[in-house]
């Protein structure tokens, strides 16, 4: 009897060591809710998952790990519990630039570990994500983050590579073959585009940003990539009127809370490009909004001065343009006429680029947000990041004077210290009813549906560069930049050439393509501010194409994308309210492109008077080329229409 009690619990000894080794090398799965997405999660060494859609594997036994300096969470884990819930709900945007209405349902995986910290997998049916989660007391300083991709065959990636931390993510797109990105080569920021060559694409990047660098990218050498993150800078030194040099960093990435949720990694999946174009990844992962009321924030297009020289002329303009009084009155009269909620006062409002509180007298800044408010038209002031870091009560002096938004720029860092950057000026302008467009700016990554106020960012190729933004490059942002959030892409141009042909300089700025590419950015295009670049004196000697842009919202109801292919082609159908609006535009690889758009997104029943503008004839050669129609159209009906090389269609339906 004695013998058979030893045996018993020498048995359960055996059980229990044989179920605790089992744990470490534990296999979970969590799958969407559609079941074509799957993680496999395997726990040994590292933490392990790999990604499978249709079963098709796409991500093989890539691996993550936090390294605090005195350990790295992720290494031997010990799992002590694995917790899944569902989540469906409605998320409603306040600055809703797909959809007013949108569905979160996924799947929830919570792995708690030994050692005080968690790893969350979140499995939607258009996308993976998981985030760390730790428990520690005090503060701690994370050395490195792993993330590592490993791909089971050569894929081709579409990035924008940079030559180092300081950059303003304005970098041309290029493909670059996974089996062949070295980790000599130059790495690159988020967003990635990844074409498995199957028929799945994967969209990169990351939500939740606080308190911690941006991610980059570097190949691995092994048909992976592992992430890199600027660190910790330390000291500062001067570098002119507009920035500072990092003249020391620290040998880890962040110093943070101990006791804190990480930024969320994704991977938007999907077999259609215009799903990707569609998805709100970004903000499904971004947590709440911290403004109770935002009522006071209002997304609108603006009138901006840079791009077109400030120099309005004609038989109207019996004054000397430029950076001064009557200029602005005559910027504040032309948005007034067309609706234009705001102008841009770009640099040279202030009489020193380090001081905002001491207006340009030729200007006279109080005068002209007194004006534009009599014509309902608001003020919003460019400033340099470090303007505002050095005076950062300027957001009361400025609610004080009426403003009511700024535009800063030339951040052109991702570190720690910069992200909170970002959020502590946010907060601030919340604090007194300003909104901000960040210029010179890493990728949205969140705060922007925390903080509803902060209306757009650049970090984007856009028409400032003139001659070298194309639609060759620019016809992956919505597939890319845009995908991840709001893009200050300023378009608007009403000179309009061919590559082959163009020759412009400011103040007669041109853009690369046709004018009704141009027309059709604005609604392809997001962003809660959208500019109107070029002169007015050029809006007002084309009056049917201004009055279709300044009618596009910079809000939507719904999303919907007609024809869609990364880098040449996309066609978008946006409604707001009861009005559609559609815009196509395509790169320069073809003479022309035919698409048959289905209007089966029209509510039944009903006709709609379509006013649309096309390509015209000579448009491949003469991009001011272009013809307006009308036509009644109704649900079910189909349509084919041309776009010529970097050509665009632009329609709105009533």
């Amino acid at each position: 009897m004695q013998l058979q009690k030893k045996i018993t619990l020498l048995l359960f000894l055996l059980l229990g060591l044989y179920f605790q080794s089992n744990a470490q090398s534990k296999k979970l799965d969590l799958v969407s809710p559609n079941g074509q997405l799957k993680a496999s999660i395997e726990l040994g060494n590292k933490i392990y998952y790999s990604v499978f859609a249709a079963d098709q594997l796409l991500l093989d036994k890539n691996h993550m790990g936090l390294d605090l300096g005195d350990g790295v969470l992720g290494e031997n884990p010990q799992l002590v519990s694995a917790k899944r819930s569902t989540v469906n709900n409605v998320i409603k945007p306040y600055v809703s630039l797909k959809f007013s209405s949108v569905t979160n349902h996924y799947n929830d995986l919570l792995l708690s570990f030994k050692g005080g910290y968690q790893v969350e997998f979140r499995a939607f049916d258009d996308g993976i994500a998981y985030r760390f989660i730790t428990d520690k007391k005090g503060t701690i300083q994370v050395h490195n983050e792993d993330f590592t991709l490993n791909f089971p065959k050569d894929y081709e990636l579409t990035l924008q590579e940079c030559g180092g931390f300081k950059t303003s993510y304005e970098e041309r797109y290029q493909q670059v073959a996974s089996l062949t990105w070295k980790p000599t080569d130059k790495m690159a920021h988020l967003p990635v585009l990844i074409d498995t060559k199957s028929p799945y694409k994967i969209l990169i990047s990351e939500s939740d940003l606080h308190d911690y660098p941006g991610m980059f990218l570097k190949g691995s050498g092994q048909n992976g990539v592992k992430s890199v993150f600027p660190p910790v800078p330390l000291k500062f030194g001067p570098d002119g009127d507009r920035s500072l040099k990092i003249l020391q960093s620290a040998d880890y990435i962040a110093q943070t809370t101990g006791t804190r949720s990480f930024p969320w990694r994704y991977f938007v999946i999907t077999s259609s490009d215009g799903q990707i174009l569609e998805n709100t990844m970004t903000l499904r992962l971004a947590g709440n909004s911290k403004i109770a009321d935002p009522s006071w924030i209002q997304p609108g297009q603006a009138s901006w001065e840079w791009w077109n020289g400030a120099t309005p002329y004609g038989p109207d303009v019996n004054f000397v343009s430029g950076y001064n009084l009557d200029t602005y009155k005559y910027f504040i009269d032309f948005a007034a006429k067309y609706g234009v909620k705001y102008i841009v006062m770009d640099e040279g409002w202030a009489k020193s680029t380090t001081d905002p509180y001491t207006p340009n007298p030729n200007v006279n800044v109080k005068e002209l947000i007194r004006y534009g408010k009599s014509k309902g038209v608001g003020i919003v002031l460019w400033l340099t990041w470090l303007t505002v870091h050095n005076n950062m009560d300027l957001f009361k002096t400025f609610h004080e004077w009426g403003v009511k938004g700024v535009k800063i720029d030339f951040m052109d860092r991702s570190d720690q210290w910069m992200v909170n950057y970002y959020e502590d000026v946010i907060k601030e302008a919340a604090k007194y009813h300003i909104f901000v467009d960040f210029h010179g700016a890493f990728k949205p990554s969140g705060l922007e549906y925390n903080y509803p106020n902060l209306l757009s960012y650049e970090g984007v190729l856009g028409l400032e560069q003139m001659g070298n933004c194309t639609p060759d490059n620019s016809t992956f942002q919505p597939f890319i930049r845009n995908a991840v959030g709001p893009m200050d892409f300023t378009p608007g141009a009403m000179i309009n050439m061919q590559p082959d042909v163009y020759r412009a300089e400011r103040p007669n700025a041109a853009a690369v393509g046709t004018r009704v590419n141009q027309m059709a950015l604005y609604v392809v295009f997001e962003s809660g501010i959208q500019m109107l670049c070029d002169n007015p004196t050029l809006y007002y000697r084309n009056p049917d194409c201004t009055a279709f842009i300044t009618s596009v919202p910079t809000t939507w109801d719904e999303t919907r994308a007609l024809e869609a292919k990364a880098g040449e082609i996309a066609v978008v159908a946006k409604r707001k309210g009861q009005k559609w609006f559609i815009g196509g535009i395509t790169n320069g690889k073809e003479k022309e492109r035919e698409v048959t758009l289905h209007f089966d997104f029209l509510a039944k029943g009903k006709t709609y008077t379509m006013t649309y503008f096309e390509d015209g004839i000579n448009a491949g050669h003469q991009g001011m080329d272009y013809r307006k129609k009308t036509k009644q159209v109704k649900a079910g009906d189909t349509m084919t229409i041309k776009m010529v090389r970097n050509g665009g269609w632009a329609a709105v339906l009533q």
